[in-house]
């Protein structure tokens, strides 16, 4: 059908983007986030909602299957058993309940909404962007690799960022005991 038409040519790339990119993602969640948009979350680095916000994993209640990598997201933020529930017995999910379920980084009241993303959002571009970078591709590959492995990994990301120059920049500040300013280098 024209569902599984987009899902494999829209939906499933940008769930692709979304987690290997090399830079945070943050979904700002503004109001109640279904199906794909929920998913679209999950795969997101960090979830800010709105306190009236929430996630509906509305797959089932209409005779569909899930996409979007909610099969892979959702059972990595809230366990097998808490996906294989909100899949199966699709509602909505109030923000704080989605915090206390680890579906939401942080929650925040609708009149500092906006503010408060846009803070995150430039301490984030503002941060060791190169670190950052290395941090996300060692979670996303220690999910598919056993320990050894995955720490090889690391190793070779704490070399790579041990060397930059953002790292001898961070150490200076911190010294000096003052804000380091990061090239992403």
């Amino acid at each position: 059908g024209p569902r599984s038409n987009s899902v494999t040519e829209h939906y499933n790339p940008t769930v692709t983007a979304i987690a290997t990119m090399p830079k945070p993602v943050i979904a700002a969640v503004n109001g109640i986030a279904a199906g794909a948009g929920a998913s679209l979350a999950f795969a997101s680095d960090l979830r800010v909602l709105k306190r009236s916000a929430g996630f509906n994993l509305a797959f089932a209640g209409i005779a569909l299957s899930c996409d979007t990598g909610a099969s892979w997201t959702l059972p990595r933020l809230v366990g097998y058993g808490k996906a294989t529930e909100l899949l199966l017995q699709p509602r909505t999910i109030p923000a704080d309940e989605a915090h206390a379920l680890g579906l939401a980084t942080r929650v925040v009241d609708d009149a500092e909404f906006d503010a408060e993303v846009a803070a995150l959002a430039r301490s984030l571009a503002d941060g060791p962007t190169l670190a950052y970078a290395s941090i996300k591709r060692s979670l996303a590959f220690s999910a598919t690799h056993d320990l050894p492995t995955s720490l090889d990994q690391e190793a070779q990301k704490m070399a790579l960022t041990g060397a930059s120059d953002d790292h001898l920049v961070a150490v200076k500040a911190f010294l000096a005991k003052e804000k380091p300013t990061f090239s992403g280098r």
